[in-house]
């Protein structure tokens, strides 16, 4: 059998959400930093993305990662985190696949009880300290790049809703993020497709109508995902979300293409977005533990570790704890004469 392409993969979720990390198949990509290899991949090997997360080997819930060198010398791998819509700077489901994925596979050495890591994303560098217990990554702290509001209970005309009031804010991607109950949700799963449809709406009207840019990371601009926020169902957590991640571009001329899937996890870099806006409202303290609630019931656990400045805005270090699980190993082919080599998608799922 020829093969025109292989891939290997460890197929892992965290707290539900799935984040394929690619370990073979691709030994490096140019760019002298992680955010250049992702434009890189984005202007010219975006069919890996295609290939890796369009069905017939993907499907619309579903992340990727490609491991590859770092660039900075105080990190340990770096890797290029891809969505169906896009190549985020960083996200917290996918970091937490990412560590638990090298150590238990041995790429990188583990330590037992805590192993120390520095990953490379395209938006900096991230400190990892995963718990392991007997070949195992029990659970996985990470500090993220630093959080900030930009716009606190902002008015948004939405076509179709009238007006929501929302907040925006950076946790590693701007997040809008809308209040559910008062857009009739309790964040239920059988709630799943009216708050996609509900969600992409108003982030498309956000992205329009309150554009943002990161002031010291240009490349990092407009509003990419959306979130509901409501009251924990477990008295034991603080919030509940869910958060939209889009599986195509929208079009408000065409409603076909309102197209978006729940992340199943209480989303890394929305729980970040999430506390920071809870912050600069005076309801989150620094140190103060904030555990957020997915739609499955999963949770990961928050805390602010210190306030910065970020390009003159008052920002926050934001540390998100989770677990994941490795349920696959495989190899992905292209054989010569398969007719989809990059996928396909049908609007019946995406």
């Amino acid at each position: 059998m020829r093969l025109a392409r292989m891939l290997q993969a460890v197929d892992v979720h965290a707290a539900g959400e799935p984040g394929r990390v690619i370990v073979g198949g691709v030994l490096d990509v140019p760019g002298a930093t992680m955010l250049d290899k992702a434009r890189h991949l984005e202007r010219h090997g975006d069919e890996l993305r295609r290939l890796m997360l369009r069905e017939p080997r993907g499907y619309p819930a579903l992340c990727a990662n490609v491991i590859l060198p770092p660039t900075r010398p105080e990190a340990q791998a770096g890797y290029v985190i891809m969505e169906h819509t896009e190549y985020p700077g960083m996200s917290g489901s996918n970091t937490i696949c990412v560590a638990t994925a090298l150590l238990e596979t041995g790429m990188l050495p583990m330590t037992e009880p805590v192993t120390e890591l520095v990953l490379e994303t395209p938006a900096g560098l991230i400190r990892v300290s995963a718990t392991c217990e007997g070949g195992k990554v029990t659970g996985v702290t990470f500090r993220n790049v630093p959080a900030f509001a930009t716009h606190l209970d902002a008015r948004v005309e939405v076509p179709g809703l009238g007006t929501v009031t929302v907040d925006v804010a950076y946790g590693g991607m701007f997040h809008v993020i809308a209040d559910a109950e008062a857009l009739g949700f309790r964040i239920t799963p059988d709630e799943g497709r009216d708050i996609t449809r509900v969600t992409e709406m108003i982030k498309a009207a956000a992205a329009e109508q309150l554009p943002v840019v990161h002031p010291e990371q240009p490349g990092f601009a407009g509003i990419t995902i959306g979130q509901m926020s409501g009251p924990a169902h477990d008295p034991a957590n603080s919030w509940r979300n869910a958060t939209t991640v889009s599986t195509r571009a929208f079009d408000w001329s065409s409603p076909a293409t309102w197209s978006g899937v729940l992340d199943r996890s209480p989303c890394g870099t929305g729980t970040c977005a999430k506390m920071a806006v809870l912050h600069a409202k005076g309801r989150l303290a620094i140190g103060e533990a904030f555990r957020h609630e997915s739609i499955v019931d999963t949770v990961f656990t928050g805390r602010l570790v210190g306030e910065e400045r970020v390009g003159g805005r008052d920002a926050v270090v934001p540390e998100i704890t989770g677990s994941a699980w490795i349920y696959a190993f495989s190899s992905y082919v292209v054989d010569p004469s398969d007719p989809f080599p990059e996928g396909f998608t049908v609007g019946d799922i995406w």
